[in-house]
Order: C-alpha cells, then sequence, then structure tokens
C-alpha cells in the first residue's frame, strides 16, 4: 500500500508542475487521492471523479493546482462548495452555495444555459476576472462547455456574496435564499473564496442530471 502511495503521489506532483501534461488524471487511482484529500465524508465521489477526468481534459488551464468543486445533489442547507488544494491534498474552504431561483426549492433538478430562465448552469468553467459590482466584490465566470454552459459570461453568471446564504437563513426558512442564476456565497467568506480561486482555476459544477453526462464533450471525449 506505501508504494502504491508513493507511486500515486509522484504522479499528482508531476501533473501540477508541468502545464503541458494532462496525462495525471487518466491514469492514477483517483479514488486514493479523494481519500487523502479528506474528502470522504463531505463530498460525492462521483462529483469528484468527474472533476479529476474534466480538469485533465482541459488544455488551457492556467491554476491546476486547486479546483472548486459545487455538489447540487446535496440539498441547499448542507455545505456544497468546496475549494481542493490537490497540490497539498487538503480542503482549502468548504462552504454553503445558493443555486438558481428555477433550479429548484431545497434541492437543485433543473438546470440552464438560457438567458433569463434564472437557473443554474452544470459542468466546467474557468474562473475569470473580478470586479464589484451590484453584488458587492464577485468573480466572471466562463462557462467551457457549448450549449451547457458557455452563456455564463452573457448571463452574468458570477460568483458573489449574498446575504440569504447563511445558516441561519436555511434553519428559519428550510432552504437558502436561491439566487438568479449565480452559485452565491456566504457574504462573510465570499472575498476570501473569491480571491483564491480567481483567475484561471477550475470550476466543476455536478448535479444528478443524466442529459448533462450524454452531452457534455470534456467528458465524453
Amino acid at each position: 500500500m506505501l508504494k502504491i502511495l508513493l507511486i500515486t503521489q509522484f504522479f499528482l506532483l508531476a501533473y501540477i508542475n508541468q502545464a503541458d501534461n494532462n496525462t495525471y488524471f487518466e491514469s492514477a487511482d483517483v479514488k486514493i487521492l479523494f481519500q487523502e484529500c479528506g474528502l470522504e465524508s463531505i463530498l460525492s465521489f462521483d462529483a469528484f471523479r468527474l472533476a479529476m477526468i474534466g480538469m485533465g481534459k482541459i488544455k488551457e488551464l492556467p491554476n491546476k493546482k486547486i479546483i472548486t468543486i459545487i455538489d447540487f445533489s446535496k440539498p441547499s442547507t448542507q455545505e456544497r462548495f468546496f475549494v481542493i488544494d490537490l497540490q497539498n491534498k487538503r480542503v482549502l474552504y468548504k462552504s454553503l452555495v445558493a443555486h438558481g431561483k428555477n433550479s429548484g426549492e431545497n434541492i437543485a433538478n433543473s438546470y440552464s444555459n438560457d438567458s433569463e430562465s434564472l437557473k443554474s448552469s452544470l459542468g466546467f468553467f474557468l474562473t475569470a476576472e473580478t470586479y464589484s459590482g451590484k453584488h458587492g466584490y464577485s468573480l466572471k465566470l466562463d462557462g467551457l462547455e457549448p450549449g451547457i454552459n458557455d452563456n455564463a459570461r452573457q448571463r452574468a453568471i458570477v460568483i458573489h456574496g449574498a446575504d440569504y446564504v447563511s445558516a441561519s437563513y436555511a434553519k428559519q426558512n428550510g432552504r437558502l435564499g436561491r439566487s438568479w442564476g449565480c452559485p452565491a456565497l456566504p457574504i462573510d467568506s465570499s472575498k476570501e473564496i473569491i480571491d483564491q480561486i480567481s483567475e484561471g482555476s477550475c470550476l466543476f459544477i455536478y448535479g444528478t442530471d443524466k442529459e448533462y453526462l450524454k452531452a457534455s464533450k470534456i467528458l465524453n471525449e
């Protein structure tokens, strides 16, 4: 077992330190990495597995050291936003996160790439630049999957803080408040998280949606 762990660590570091090497997640034992990052009790393995497969196929990814995964298979009353340091194998942040108003009540079960749908989108995104707008300090996202989330910038789907994302709101209402499609975070932690993941890291939004799994070219090519 020790030999397997050492081999896995060697290939992980090789992947992270070589910008043009996209073979790691196709060959290493993702289950071991999942366990070493301490994710077993907090994140769906299927979400992590798909995130690693897709991340390994994204050619232009400036920051390969971290990944953000949102697990919309969980209810909004649970922490389902995770920033994972793949280099040091640890969870940097875990947080509540809101989904779109028309994606569902406590659980998101409907997704869209359409403007004015007020729904969340699934799939792989590249984090982009920060700015200050009507929701305060925010992070723009570029959807990487045509027909699935590539209208994210046009729809103004961004990561921002919101007062309806808190444990107290969830306790009082039985769910978090909902956004117009943005993955909104608690106000008190949103800026720190945004600064950590901005400018070229991978975001994967997961949901139990068979249509997405069939349509995603990143996962299927």
